[in-house]
C-alpha cells in the first residue's frame, strides 16, 4: 500500500516509525508517519510445522529472517531512508520459544530438530497439565478466569519438563515470541508486561512472580532460580529498550545502529491498541481481534473478574488500566475449516484462485448478490446452524475439550448451499462474541461498542454480520491494519514522538466507518438463532 503523497518519504526532516507483526502464518512490516498513515507494507509467509498429539512448532531463525525481509522491502517501497525513523515496535503470537546456550535452539518437541524451537500459541499438547494446574485451585489462576489454557506458557513449560527434561535443563532462556523479537533485536532480556501478564501468570499489579504458583504445579526450579529464565525485569509495551537496534540487527533489518526499540506486545494486543483508542473512550469499546483465532480485549479502571474471561491484567494493553481478555480458539480457521467439508469447495476454490480471490471473499461477494443487503444475508442459511469450536472454547467456558457441532446439513451440494454454510459460520463467529460480551457485563465489564481489526474481519459483510450478531455497533478504524499500526504506535512513543501509549493511541488511529445493528425481523431472526447455538453448545457438553 503506498501513501496519497508517493513523495512523501523523500523529505529528511520527516519522521516515521515501522511496526512489525508476526502472526500464525507470516511476518509483515508497515511503515507509518506519526499521523497514522501507512506508506507501505511486506509480508513473508513462516512455515508451521504439525504433529501428532496436537504438535504445532514453528523457527525463531526463521521468524527472525522473515521480518528482516519485510522490513527492508517495506522501506524500499516507502522510499524511507533509515535515518528517517524514529523507532520500531514489534508483535507476536504468544508462542514460547526456547533457546539454548548462546541463543543456539532447542527441539522443543520429538522431531529432535533443534530449528523447530517455538511451541505455538495453537498448539495443544498441554493439555493435561494445565488441567492438573487447575486442579490446584491456586489464587493466581483468578487473574486468567479461574482456569489455565493449555494455550497459554506454564502448562507448556510444565509438558517440557516432564517429557523433554534434558531440552527444559539446557535451556538458557525461555521467551515470549514477542520478548525473543526484541532481545534479537537489542540484546535485551527484558520481558513485556504484556506476555508475561497475559501468558505467564506474572501478577502486573503487584509487580511480581508469584513463588508459591510456581513451586505448587512443579516448576520451583524457575523460583529457585530467581526468575532468570522467564524474565527478572519486567517492563511497559512502549519502553525503549538496551540501546536500541545492535549493529548486527541493524544491519540485517536495513536499519540505523541504535534505532529505539520498544518493548512489545501479543499481536491481538497490538491491534487493540491500534482500534480501542480511536474514538477517545478505550473503556468504552471491546477490541475486536478477528484472525486466524480471534481475542477480545476489554479495559476497564478497575479490576474485574469474569469467570472463563483470561484476567483481569494490569497494564498489560492500556497502561494503568485493566483488562480482561477472552476469544475463540480458532476463528478465521475454522471459517476455512468449515469451507474445506462441503463438497462444492475445491471446484469453488478452484474458481476463487482464478478470480484472484480468496475463497471467503469470493463468498462474501456471492451473498451480498443474493441477499438485498448485507443484514439480509444471514436469511441464506436458514435451518443451518454451526458452533464453530473446532479447538475447544476459550472463553467463556474454558474448556478446551468443546468441539464443532453443525446442525442442519442436507444432500445439497451446489455453490448456493456453499454460501450458506459460510453464512452460518460468520454468524456463529458472532454468537460466540456475543456470548462473552454478555458474560463480562454480568460481571461488571459491559461494554457499548465494538472495534475490529484482524485480516478475517475486513469485509462489510462480515462487519454488518457481527453487528447483528451481537447486538452491538460495531467499529472499523481508518488503518488498514492496525495490528501493525499499534505495533507502530509502541515505535512512535519508544522513539520519543508520543509521551505516552495513551496519546499516541489517539493521535494515531482514527473511526472510518460504524456498523450499526439491525432492528426488526433481523434482530428477531438472530435472537432465534443465538438460542439454538446456546442450545447445541449445551447439549454437545452433555453428550461428550
Amino acid at each position: 500500500m503506498t501513501s496519497e503523497n508517493p513523495t512523501a518519504g523523500t523529505t529528511g526532516s520527516t519522521r516515521y516509525v515501522i511496526g512489525v507483526d508476526v502472526g500464525t502464518g507470516s511476518a509483515r512490516a508497515g511503515i507509518f508517519d506519526v499521523a497514522g498513515r501507512m506508506l507501505a507494507s511486506a509480508k513473508r509467509d513462516i512455515t508451521l510445522f504439525h504433529a501428532s498429539g496436537s504438535i504445532v512448532e514453528q523457527s525463531s531463525g526463521e521468524i527472525w529472517n522473515a521480518v528482516c525481509d519485510s522490513v527492508k522491502d517495506a522501506l524500499s517501497q516507502a522510499a524511507v531512508s533509515p535515518d528517517q525513523v524514529a523507532g520500531i515496535g514489534f508483535d507476536a503470537t504468544c508462542s514460547l520459544v526456547v533457546l539454548g546456550a548462546g541463543g543456539q535452539p532447542l527441539p522443543v518437541g520429538p522431531s529432535e530438530q533443534a530449528e523447530r524451537d517455538i511451541i505455538v500459541w495453537m498448539d495443544h499438547r498441554a493439555v493435561e497439565q494445565a488441567e492438573r494446574i487447575n486442579a490446584t485451585g491456586h489464587e493466581v489462576l483468578k487473574f486468567v478466569g479461574g482456569k489455565i489454557s493449555p494455550e497459554m506458557e506454564t502448562p507448556k513449560l510444565l509438558w517440557l519438563v516432564e517429557n523433554r527434561p534434558e531440552v527444559f535443563e539446557a535451556a538458557w532462556q525461555f521467551f515470549d515470541l514477542t520478548d525473543f523479537l526484541t532481545w534479537r533485536a537489542t540484546g535485551d532480556l527484558s520481558r513485556s508486561t504484556c506476555t508475561v501478564t497475559c501468558k505467564w501468570t506474572y501478577l502486573a499489579h503487584e509487580r511480581r512472580w508469584d513463588e508459591s504458583y510456581f513451586r505448587t504445579i512443579g516448576l520451583g526450579v524457575l523460583a529457585d532460580e530467581g526468575f532468570a529464565r522467564i524474565g527478572e525485569r519486567v517492563v511497559d509495551a512502549g519502553t525503549p529498550l538496551g540501546s536500541g537496534l545492535t549493529a548486527t540487527a541493524a544491519s540485517e533489518l536495513g536499519l540505523r545502529t541504535g534505532t529505539p526499540v520498544a518493548t512489545g506486545v501479543i499481536d491481538a494486543h497490538a491491534g487493540g491498541i491500534g482500534t480501542v483508542g480511536a474514538d477517545g473512550e478505550p473503556e468504552s469499546c471491546l477490541g475486536y481481534v478477528f484472525g486466524t483465532s480471534s481475542c477480545t480485549m476489554t479495559t476497564t479502571r478497575s479490576p474485574v473478574f469474569v469467570p472463563g474471561v483470561w484476567g483481569p491484567y494490569f497494564s498489560a494493553m492500556v497502561p494503568d488500566a485493566w483488562l480482561n481478555e477472552g476469544g475463540q480458539s480458532v476463528a478465521g480457521a475454522a471459517i476455512e475449516r468449515l469451507l474445506s467439508m462441503h463438497p462444492a469447495a475445491p471446484d469453488a476454490q478452484r474458481k476463487a484462485e482464478q478470480a484472484g480471490q480468496s475463497l471467503p471473499v469470493m463468498l462474501a461477494a456471492l451473498a451480498a448478490q443474493t441477499a438485498h443487503s448485507s443484514s439480509e444475508a444471514v436469511l441464506l442459511a436458514n435451518g443451518l446452524h454451526v458452533v464453530p469450536e473446532f479447538l475447544g472454547n476459550r472463553a467463556p467456558f474454558a474448556d478446551p475439550h468443546a468441539r464443532a457441532v453443525i446442525a442442519g446439513l442436507t444432500m445439497e451440494d451446489d455453490l448456493d448451499s456453499l454460501v450458506a454454510l459460510y453464512i452460518a459460520g460468520l454468524c456463529s463467529i458472532g454468537y460466540g462474541l456475543r456470548q462473552i460480551i454478555e458474560t463480562q457485563a454480568m460481571a461488571g465489564a459491559p461494554i457499548a461498542r465494538v472495534v475490529i481489526s484482524g485480516g478475517a474481519g475486513r469485509l462489510d459483510l462480515v462487519r454488518q454480520l457481527l453487528a447483528d450478531a451481537t447486538g452491538k455497533p460495531l467499529l472499523a478504524t481508518q488503518a488498514e491494519d492496525p495490528v501493525l499500526l499499534g505495533s507502530a504506535m509502541l515505535g512512535g512513543v519508544a522513539g520519543g514522538q508520543f509521551d505516552d501509549v495513551r496519546s499516541a493511541m489517539a493521535r494515531m488511529s482514527h473511526i472510518s466507518k460504524t456498523y450499526e445493528p439491525a432492528a426488526g425481523d433481523i434482530a428477531a431472526r438472530h435472537e432465534a438463532r443465538f438460542r439454538a447455538f446456546t442450545k447445541l453448545q449445551g447439549v454437545a457438553r452433555e453428550i461428550r
